[in-house]
């Protein structure tokens, strides 16, 4: 009798452990920031409130960011991104909805810093192109924290640089990530 009552806490442990890895992680609170580096002007923004969620059972991970909500050091910067390069009123949010590939690797109940490789399809300024690059997901104290760093062209998401400013904008843009989710269902 005590071997079955032994047996079936064992057994009890192991669906608590399974169930309890299979929530979602979601945020309305993440950072992205990009930077470009022109032989005349350095030109970086952030954004605070990107949306997000991973799925650590499937490795299933979204990001949705308002162009809008991009801030830069100087008004006119922004005012030029917003109407002449992303045209925030006809696109105003980039997606990115892909897969972390290598998620089984990440033991989303032990500290430590897991790399990982994430791809998936990025939506910007209207254009779908794939996306692949390294990142980091990090367990500390029960918390997640995702990290990525990758760099676009801006005409691959034909976004137009007019001839007058090409000195002032870079032809490529590095776009860095960092996200810290809290459990789906838990404030």
């Amino acid at each position: 009798m005590k071997k079955l009552m032994l047996v079936c806490l064992v057994l009890a442990g192991g669906a608590f452990t399974q169930v309890s890895a299979q929530a979602k992680y979601f945020t309305r609170d993440g950072n992205i920031s990009f930077y470009s580096d022109a032989p005349l002007e350095k030109i970086e923004a952030h954004n605070s409130k990107a949306a997000s969620v991973l799925d650590p059972a499937t490795g299933n991970i979204e990001f949705s960011v308002l162009m809008k909500g991009f801030e830069f050091e100087k008004a006119l910067m922004q005012e030029h991104f917003n109407e002449n390069y992303v045209e925030s009123t006809k696109f105003p949010k980039a997606l990115f909805k892909g897969k972390v590939e290598d998620i089984s690797k990440v033991d989303f109940t032990k500290d430590g810093v897991y790399p990982v490789k994430v791809s998936g399809d990025l939506t910007l300024h209207g254009v779908t192109r794939p996306v692949s690059t390294a990142g980091t997901i990090e367990i500390k104290d029960g918390k997640i924290t995702a990290k990525s760093e990758f760099t676009i062209l801006n005409q691959d998401y034909d976004i137009q640089i007019p001839k007058l400013v090409s000195e002032k904008v870079a032809k490529e843009v590095k776009i860095l990530v960092d996200i810290s989710y809290q459990e789906l269902g838990k404030s």
